[in-house]
C-alpha cells in the first residue's frame, strides 16, 4: 500500500520518454517563444522542418524575406513558431521553418571539366552542341559521352564524373532559397559514375540517381555507379547509400558494394569490397617523368588505376593494369590524385588507395646541334637538329626572317624529338632559327638564336603600277619573300649604262621627282640581309609631259 502513490509519477514519466523519442530530430523549438497558444496555421507534427539560426545583424523579417516562397508571410511564420513580437527575437534564437514553404530555385550545375568527345542535349530544344567547360547543365539537360569523360560541379559542391559510354540526365536541380538543402535526382541510362556528395541536410536535403533497374539514394558519401542491360552495380567507398530496386531499398555502407540484376527478381546482393591496395608512396612534388607507381602484390587478378585533377576533377587517365607497378608519364604540372583499387573476378573495383601527388616539371633549354651559326644550306628543306637536357620534354624549331622573332616564317610540330624539318619550304635568303622546350605544359625554355642562309637567287622584282600627278611619279612594285630592302636605279637610257639616281629603299614604293618632257627608265633588285640578291628586274620606261 505504501508503494501505490509512486505508481503515477513513473507512468507519466514513461509517457513523457515515449513523447520524446517519437519526436522527428529536426522538429526543434524556438529558443525564444510568445504567449500565444497553438495557432490552426502550424501544420502537423510529423511535417518535416528545418530549425534556422538567427547570425549577428540578422532579423526575423530578413530571414523570412530570404527564405520563405511568396505563398508564406513573416506573419504566419510568427504563427507556426508561436511568437507575437518578432522584436523579441534576436542573435542565435532559432527558427521552425516547414520545407514545404521555402523557396525553390533551379540551381544550374557547371561542367568542371571535359576530356575527348562528350555531347550535351538541350532539355529545353533538344539540340545536341559538343559540352564545353564552364557550361550550364539546366534541368532536363542529358549529357551522352562516348569515348570522352566530364566532370561536372553541382550548386553546392557535390561532383559527378561522367565515365565514357554513359548517358546522364539531370531530371531536376533544385536549392531550397539560402537554406543549403538540395533536391538533386538525377537518371544514369548507361554507363558508370563517381560522385563525391557533400553531406546532405537529414529531412530536408536529397540526391539521388535512378537506372532502368535501381535507385541510389546518397546521405554525403563517395559512390561509384554503374549500370548496363544486365543490371545495376554500386561500390561505396565512404559514407551509405541507400540502394535497391524502388521500393526495396538497402542501407549499404562504406566499404561494400551491392548489385541488383534485371532478371525479373530484382533480388539485392550485397558484398564486402577488396581492400584498398597497400600503395608504395611517391615523392609530394615529382620533378621528373616518367615515375613508378608500386604497390604490394595482392591476389586480385588487376587493378584500376585512374588519374583525376585535383582543382577540376577532370579524368586524366582510366586504365585497368596488370602486376603491381605502372608508368606515370604525359601528366602536365599540377595537383593530381591517383586512385588505385583491386578489381574482383567479375572486373568490380574494391576500396581504393587514393594517392595525391603535384607534377612540377621543368624545361631546360636545349642544346643547338646544326645548322651552325651564320651557316648556309643549298636546300629549301634543311633539317634542324638537337639535343635535349630535360625530362620529358616536347620541342620545336621556330624560323624567323627577323632576331626578335616578332613574326614566325614557319615552325615545326611540337614532339619530344632532337630534329625537324620546317613545315613548308624556306625560299633563298636569310634567317633566324632557335629551339623551344617545354615541360609540364607550363613551363617553357628557349635557345639563342642562330642565324642560316638558305642559298639561291631572290626572284627579280616586278613594277606593278605608275602613277603621274603634276612633276611626280610614284612607282609601286610587288614585294620579295625574304627580301629586307630594294635597290632603285634610274637612267635616261633602256640600258642603264648612264645611272642618273641609285637608291636603298626598305619599302615596296618610292616618289620620283622628274623633268616634264624627258624620257626615263626605272628597274628594280631585291636585297637580302645575308649576301643573296635578285637580279635586276626589268625596266619601265617614265614619261611626263
Amino acid at each position: 500500500m505504501t508503494d501505490a502513490p509512486l505508481l503515477p509519477p513513473f507512468r507519466v514519466l514513461a509517457a513523457l520518454l515515449l513523447l520524446a523519442l517519437a519526436t522527428p530530430a529536426l522538429a526543434e523549438l524556438s529558443i525564444t517563444r510568445g504567449s500565444a497558444v497553438a495557432s490552426s496555421a502550424a501544420p502537423s507534427a510529423t511535417a518535416p522542418e528545418w530549425v534556422y539560426t538567427l547570425r549577428p545583424g540578422e532579423s526575423f523579417s530578413e530571414v523570412a524575406g530570404d527564405l520563405l516562397s511568396s505563398r508564406y508571410g513573416p506573419g504566419r511564420l510568427l504563427q507556426y513558431n508561436d511568437i507575437d513580437n518578432a522584436a523579441t527575437l534576436g542573435e542565435g534564437d532559432r527558427i521552425r521553418i516547414p520545407l514545404a514553404w521555402l523557396k525553390r530555385q533551379p540551381d544550374p550545375a557547371r561542367v568542371a571539366s571535359v576530356s575527348g568527345a562528350v555531347q550535351l542535349i538541350s532539355g529545353v530544344d533538344g539540340q545536341k552542341r559538343p559540352l564545353i567547360p564552364d557550361a550550364l547543365i539546366r534541368v532536363g539537360d542529358e549529357i551522352i559521352s562516348s569515348a570522352g569523360t566530364a566532370t561536372i560541379e553541382l550548386a553546392d559542391g557535390s561532383e559527378v564524373r561522367l565515365s565514357p559510354e554513359s548517358r546522364l540526365i539531370f531530371n531536376r536541380l533544385t536549392q531550397y532559397g539560402r537554406s543549403g538543402m538540395i533536391d538533386t535526382r538525377l537518371r544514369l541510362n548507361r554507363g558508370e559514375v563517381h560522385t563525391r556528395v557533400k553531406p546532405v541536410i537529414e529531412g530536408g536535403s536529397r540526391f539521388e540517381i535512378e537506372t532502368p533497374s535501381a535507385v541510389a539514394a546518397v546521405r554525403g558519401t563517395a559512390f561509384a555507379l554503374q549500370t548496363s542491360a544486365s543490371g545495376t552495380s554500386l561500390q561505396v567507398t565512404r559514407g551509405v547509400v541507400d540502394f535497391g530496386a524502388p521500393g526495396k531499398v538497402r542501407r549499404i555502407p562504406a566499404g561494400y558494394g551491392a548489385s541488383v540484376s534485371t532478371d525479373g527478381s530484382h533480388s539485392l546482393s550485397i558484398r564486402q569490397l577488396p581492400p584498398a591496395p597497400q600503395v608504395n608512396p611517391l615523392p609530394p612534388l615529382l620533378t621528373s617523368l616518367p615515375t613508378e607507381l608500386t604497390w604490394a602484390p595482392s591476389r586480385a587478378p588487376m587493378h584500376q588505376l585512374d588519374i583525376f585533377e585535383s582543382g577540376t576533377g577532370r579524368w586524366v587517365e582510366s586504365r585497368a593494369v596488370t602486376g603491381n607497378d605502372y608508368d606515370i608519364s604525359l601528366l602536365d604540372n599540377g595537383r593530381y590524385e591517383i586512385h588505385l583499387a583491386a578489381l574482383d573476378a567479375r572486373g568490380i573495383a574494391g576500396m581504393p588507395a587514393v594517392v595525391p601527388v603535384e607534377v612540377g616539371l621543368q624545361a631546360r633549354k636545349a642544346d643547338l646541334v646544326s645548322p651552325a651559326d651564320g651557316g648556309s644550306v643549298n636546300d629549301d628543306m634543311p633539317e634542324f637538329r638537337w639535343t635535349l637536357n630535360g625530362s620529358n620534354e616536347v620541342a620545336r624549331v621556330e624560323i624567323a626572317e627577323e632576331e626578335s622573332f616578332r613574326e614566325l616564317v614557319t615552325a615545326s610540330e611540337w614532339a619530344p624529338e632532337t630534329s625537324a624539318l620546317p613545315a613548308r619550304p624556306l625560299s633563298p635568303g636569310q634567317y633566324y632559327w632557335r629551339v623551344v622546350t617545354e615541360a609540364g605544359g607550363t613551363s617553357v625554355a628557349t635557345t639563342e638564336p642562330r642565324k642560316l642562309v638558305v642559298n639561291g637567287t631572290l626572284p627579280p622584282v616586278r613594277i606593278i603600277s605608275i602613277n603621274y600627278l603634276d612633276s611626280q611619279v610614284r612607282v609601286f612594285w610587288e614585294k620579295v619573300e625574304t627580301a629586307s630592302n630594294y635597290r632603285l636605279q634610274l637612267s635616261e637610257e633602256p640600258t642603264f649604262s648612264n645611272i642618273i639616281k641609285e637608291a636603298t629603299l626598305p619599302e615596296t614604293t618610292a616618289a620620283l621627282r622628274l623633268i616634264p618632257g624627258r624620257r626615263y627608265f626605272v628597274r628594280l633588285k631585291a636585297l637580302s640581309e645575308g649576301p643573296l640578291e635578285s637580279r635586276w628586274g626589268p625596266g619601265r620606261e617614265l614619261y611626263l609631259e
